[in-house]
């Protein structure tokens, strides 16, 4: 028989197994070392003198001119790699708030973008309740477009100016046309159905939810203008004072009168508890979200931009695959005439000649990127574009000198690429794809191979130049039409009421690593040059990524 032999791991000789005392004693940190002889480790004068200069000229990577403008190469973000700077503020302290044009500010440099699967009223209200601001497309009618507005600036006021009114002989079923189109129920009752008309009584949705008759006359279903809480305007008081007296008669509405009873102005309850929920609210003097749109360079995008003034839009963005056109200089030219108060955005462009161009023409804000979004091919079938990095870099540092602020639209996939965006030179970060799978982006989610996901193009397929976006693109009357872009689906990413707060901290986590505790500061660095680049070789990409693992899940926030 084969004799055992047992087994000892590791041997038992004391010769080889140190004590804990010796084990103490072995130890590599000099400052360790010198801590436990009784002296601590001191720099000489000479030395703290030395680090004192050193700290003068020691920089590593490149500054953003040398990394830009020197290097005569085109970098995506993900060629650029930002170096970390010192930390002496929480991350809770970091200052997001940003220049959206030249007039107008926002709390966060995000803006949803107008494509027709990304932003419809329902996203542009979600995004203005977070800081951002939504930019409504125009694939669609003027009509549809300026009614899109229209849904925004009534979301949520201080007071309700215009309230959508109705007479006691219409039907509960013009109720339901008023849900369906602005998504509320409560609306009052006048003599005439109009606003500036004595008021009668108010319909709600506990008033018409069980009645099965939908040709019901609202005047044996509202409540009487007895029951309503009522102030009047004659008494001065303040939009504080209003509230108050709202939230003491814990009713929905505040319903504002003249001394003849007629309605003059609507308070909702609903608009108080969003206030309290969402503090930092883009917002205008009247305490309405903001919201921008976008317009072609036709004739016809002359009648699209009275229409979008008269529904109280904040901004125009002019929507060009190449903003450097003569088009779209006269379109410029026609708005600050008959529009002199309303911002334009123009775009889209890459280059400091074409910024030249259209902030010579009064642009208020000028949006980057060309060929390089998710869903975009112009760079691969026009064969025009840039790098977005080194776009943004170029326009910015030109467009700074005029104060007019710079919009990274394009090549973002996650939070860094926005903190990238904003470290060379943006002012907003225009985020697609990233925002397409939201339960606000317009579409509704099926299942593909067992994974929940909404459809996404870009306004250059074929699909979206088939129902309008064509003109974008020149290609209006074309027979045959170029696709620049492509459909596709992205995957469910939940509510923005979740998910931009993740990005937004991300973004926040992002500038306290560089050591900027606000975007204003961070533009003097990239200016002074203390805001350091450095160029990423592939195998760097795939080392800062997620590696060497069989499998592994990725969880964005929790």
């Amino acid at each position: 028989k084969q004799q055992r032999i047992p087994f000892e791991p590791f041997p038992k000789s004391k010769a080889t197994m140190p004590s804990s005392a010796e084990a103490k004693t072995q130890i590599s940190s000099p400052m360790r070392a010198s801590k436990i002889s009784g002296k601590m480790l001191k720099l000489t004068a000479e030395q703290r003198k030395q680090i004192e200069e050193d700290l003068e000229t020691l920089r590593d990577g490149m500054d953003g001119e040398t990394m830009f403008l020197k290097s005569n190469k085109g970098y995506t973000y993900d060629d650029v790699i930002l170096l970390p700077g010192s930390i002496d503020f929480g991350v809770d302290e970091v200052d997001l708030n940003t220049n959206l044009t030249r007039n107008l500010k926002l709390k966060i440099p995000l803006v949803s973008s107008p494509m027709d699967t990304v932003t419809e009223h329902r996203m542009a209200i979600a995004m203005a309740l977070q800081g951002g601001i939504g930019i409504i497309h125009y694939n669609n009618s003027i009509e549809e477009q300026a009614r899109e507005v229209e849904r925004v600036k009534r979301f949520k006021n201080g007071f309700i100016i215009d309230p959508k009114c109705l007479g006691p002989n219409d039907k509960i079923h013009d109720v339901d046309l008023i849900k369906a189109s602005y998504g509320f129920t409560g609306v009052p009752i006048t003599e005439t159905g109009k606003l500036h008309s004595k008021l009668l009584g108010i319909v709600s949705a506990n008033d018409v939810d069980f009645v099965e008759d939908r040709q019901t006359c609202l005047k044996d279903v509202m409540n009487p203008v007895s029951q309503l809480v009522i102030a009047y305007e004659e008494d001065n008081k303040s939009l504080e004072e209003f509230n108050k007296l709202l939230i003491e008669s814990k009713k929905g509405k505040l319903h504002i009168c003249n001394k003849k009873g007629e309605l003059v102005a609507l308070m909702s309850r609903k608009d108080l508890l969003k206030h309290r929920d969402f503090p930092n609210a883009s917002k205008d003097s009247n305490k309405q979200l903001l919201v921008g749109a976008t317009i072609g360079t036709r004739p016809n995008d002359k009648k699209r931009v009275a229409a979008l003034v008269q529904a109280g839009v904040d901004l125009v963005v002019i929507d060009s695959s190449q903003g450097d056109s003569k088009y779209q200089i006269d379109m410029i030219h026609w708005i600050k005439d008959n529009y002199p108060t309303l911002d334009v955005v123009g775009g889209n462009i890459v280059t400091r000649r074409q910024a030249a161009h259209l902030i010579q023409a009064g642009v208020d804000g000028l949006r980057v990127g060309m060929g390089v979004g998710s869903i975009c091919t112009t760079q691969e079938v026009c064969a025009v574009g840039r790098p977005q990095a080194t776009a943004v870099y170029n326009v910015s540092q030109y467009a700074s000198k005029f104060g007019v602020p710079v919009w990274a639209d394009g090549g973002v996939a996650n939070t860094g690429h926005i903190t990238k965006a904003l470290a060379v030179g943006a002012s907003m970060v225009m985020m697609g794809s990233m925002l397409a799978g939201t339960e606000e982006a317009p579409g509704s989610y099926e299942f593909i191979d067992g994974v929940r996901v909404k459809k996404y193009r870009g306004m250059g397929s074929i699909e979206a130049m088939t129902k309008g976006s064509s003109i974008r693109y020149f290609a209006g009357k074309k027979k045959i039409r170029v696709a620049q872009g492509v459909a596709g689906t992205v995957m469910d990413k939940g509510s923005i009421q979740h998910y931009l707060p993740y990005l937004v901290l991300g973004v926040r986590h992002g500038l306290q690593d560089l050591g900027q505790q606000s975007l204003p500061k961070l533009a003097f660095s990239r200016k002074t040059g203390a805001l350091r680049f450095e160029e990423r070789t592939h195998a760097a990409q795939k080392e800062g990524g997620v590696h060497d693992l069989h499998s592994y899940k990725k969880q964005l926030f929790g």
